[in-house]
């Protein structure tokens, strides 16, 4: 099986190392970190990574919340939040993206894995499904 690829979003250049280091032991690659909105929709056309893993607050004009909605729309990539912010007006944005996880920060690194491991699982069933109700569509 090929390499999972994901892609983290973080502006805080110290957290952003912590985590590629702890995706690294898992097995899994990092292509690249993103520090801002703008930057994490350029990357994900790029890369096209198996997950993106998305802080909510970001330097620049586009926040995580946004950056996930057109990533989404464009590439339908998984997204799992890592914040800081868990109040109720954060939430129910991230909520609007239909994210596969929201991790509030500090987290533990077994927490991460098995939101990832989770994400990626679904996202398989998902796609495996899409076939199927493709291929049925394409029967009638």
């Amino acid at each position: 099986m090929d390499e999972i690829k994901i892609l983290i979003v973080e502006d805080e250049n110290i957290i952003a190392l912590n985590i590629k280091k702890k995706l690294k032991s898992f097995g899994y690659a990092v292509p690249a970190i993103a520090t801002s909105g703008e930057e994490a929709v350029k990357m994900a056309e790029i890369i096209l990574p198996d997950l993106i893993l998305m802080d909510i607050m970001l330097k620049g004009d586009m926040d995580g919340v946004e950056a996930a909605k057109e990533i989404r729309k464009l590439f339908d990539i998984p997204v799992i939040y890592l914040t800081a912010y868990s109040d109720d007006k954060v939430l129910e944005r991230a909520k609007i993206t239909e994210p596969y996880a929201y991790i509030v920060k500090p987290f533990k690194a077994n927490d991460l894995r098995s939101n990832i491991e989770m994400a990626l699982y679904r996202n398989g069933v998902k796609k495996e499904i899409n076939k199927k109700k493709a291929s049925l569509e394409g029967n009638r």
